[in-house]
């Protein structure tokens, strides 16, 4: 005599994993041909299918048995790819654009590179004493520190990066 949908999934509803395994070895095939038609394609089926089997242990709790067992697992190969739907296309939303943020990151990283070089290639035109209080100051030091390291006074440091940019600035300007 064969036990019905039914009754097995009021054993596994109380924790009968034999009944569920029953179940599922019954309706794996039906629930996985649903989501095949829900998604269109196998690998996302076999997903689905994977998550639903793997939730429905504790979905069968919710089972009230007012429905055919088949109508109500239906109901919930259709939710879980309802949910599937919706977060792939809150990923989608959330994602839009990151392409052209990241392109446009590269574009910037490019440009600091492309800058940083010139101005080292152009720190090398420049004299000794300019290049090496231009280099202290870029390096984050204050001018009070690079008069310290350099042994000179705070205004001559000032003096020589007011030089310095006005000497890196006609550099730029001669190769516009």
């Amino acid at each position: 005599m064969t036990v019905s949908d039914e009754a097995l999934a009021r054993a596994a509803a109380d924790g009968d994993r034999d009944a569920f395994s029953s179940l599922l070895s019954r309706h794996y095939d039906r629930v996985f041909r649903l989501a095949f038609r829900l998604t269109g394609v196998r690998a996302e089926a076999e997903d689905l299918t994977q998550d639903i089997c793997a939730a429905l242990p504790a979905k069968m709790r919710g089972y009230s048995g007012e429905a055919r067992f088949t109508t109500w697992l239906y109901r919930v190969v259709v939710n879980a790819a309802s949910d599937r739907r919706r977060r792939r296309a809150t990923y989608v939303k959330a994602t839009e654009g990151w392409g052209d943020v990241e392109v446009a990151r590269q574009a910037d990283a490019v440009e600091a590179a492309d800058a940083l070089d010139w101005l080292t290639a152009a720190m090398r035109a420049l004299p000794q004493e300019l290049r090496d209080t231009l280099a202290l100051v870029l390096d984050d030091v204050t001018h009070k520190d690079a008069a310290e390291v350099l042994g000179i006074s705070e205004g001559t440091v000032s003096w020589r990066i007011s030089e310095a940019k006005k000497r890196l600035r006609e550099m730029k300007e001669l190769e516009a």
